[in-house]
């Protein structure tokens, strides 16, 4: 089998978030799966097929952390329509079948992707006892983004208070089914952004994610409808960095970035 590790949401490498992608004849058993991507040990390792023509999907899609499987992830998703793309496998927009229904990946003429995800339902909730303490800040507003997504968004002072966290990883696993996205306006809507956010799941085995394409779904209707936009874009301020298109289309939202591939190899196990 041929595995790729992609760098998704940057256009330049060893920035974004690295995915593994494996296209597959069929699925193994999910054991060999969680194997896998255990050894490839990236945030995710996305494991794809094609399907039959004539159906609503084009390729069946599922993604797993070194720990589990997880019902969505956007910056796999990304990486593997651009290894699609890249290689001849896929022409044009394809339709991907996962555990989040039909996903739809779009290749834009400047070269990036846009992708097509359910918006997250937004939950205004009370800041539960303990997590400024694990967070590191007091939150100004906690919100939870429902089953698919599984986080609390958590909005705190400002860019300044996101970029300088340092969260007690272990004590944030007990207040989400995922884990953590805390975010801010933008300190300066000149530098190309108008929100940051980090995102820390230790849930799923992740302390920090680079770059959180799923989030977004949750982050976009947050800040659109703060800001009075439908079109924005967020800059995810962990050490690697990245950005994130997102337009708010009611219950869908469209997220776009660019994707490089940095290593393909043949997995000989």
């Amino acid at each position: 089998m041929r595995i790729r590790i992609v760098d998704a949401f940057t256009d330049r490498p060893f920035a974004g978030n690295p995915a593994g992608v494996l296209l597959l004849d069929a699925f193994p058993d999910d054991d060999r799966l969680q194997q896998v991507a255990l050894e490839v040990n990236h945030a995710e390792t996305a494991f794809a097929h094609r399907l039959p023509e004539g159906g609503e999907a084009d390729w069946a899609l599922r993604w797993f952390t070194p720990a589990t499987e997880v019902a969505m992830c956007g910056h796999a998703t990304l990486a593997t329509a651009h290894v699609l793309h890249t290689t001849g496998a896929h022409a044009g927009a394809v339709r991907f079948a996962t555990r989040s229904g039909v996903l739809v990946a779009t290749p834009d003429e400047d070269g990036s992707i846009t992708l097509d995800f359910p918006t997250a339902p937004l939950t205004p909730v009370e800041a539960p006892m303990g997590v400024a303490e694990a967070l590191g800040t007091e939150p100004l507003a906690v919100l939870d983004t429902g089953p698919d997504i599984g986080d609390l968004l958590v909005e705190v002072a400002d860019e300044k208070t996101v970029r300088g966290l340092t969260p007690d990883h272990k004590a944030l696993a007990a207040y989400s089914e995922r884990g953590i996205i805390a975010t801010a306006r933008a300190e300066d809507a000149a530098r190309g952004y108008d929100y940051v956010s980090r995102c820390f799941f230790p849930n799923v085995g992740i302390d920090e994610d680079p770059v959180t394409g799923s989030a977004h779904t949750a982050l976009a209707p947050f800040w659109s409808e703060r800001l009075g936009r439908p079109c924005l874009t967020g800059m995810q301020a962990s050490p690697r960095s990245g950005r994130v298109r997102t337009e708010l289309r009611g219950e869908r939202t469209l997220l776009s970035g660019r994707a490089v591939t940095v290593i393909e190899g043949e997995l000989l196990a």
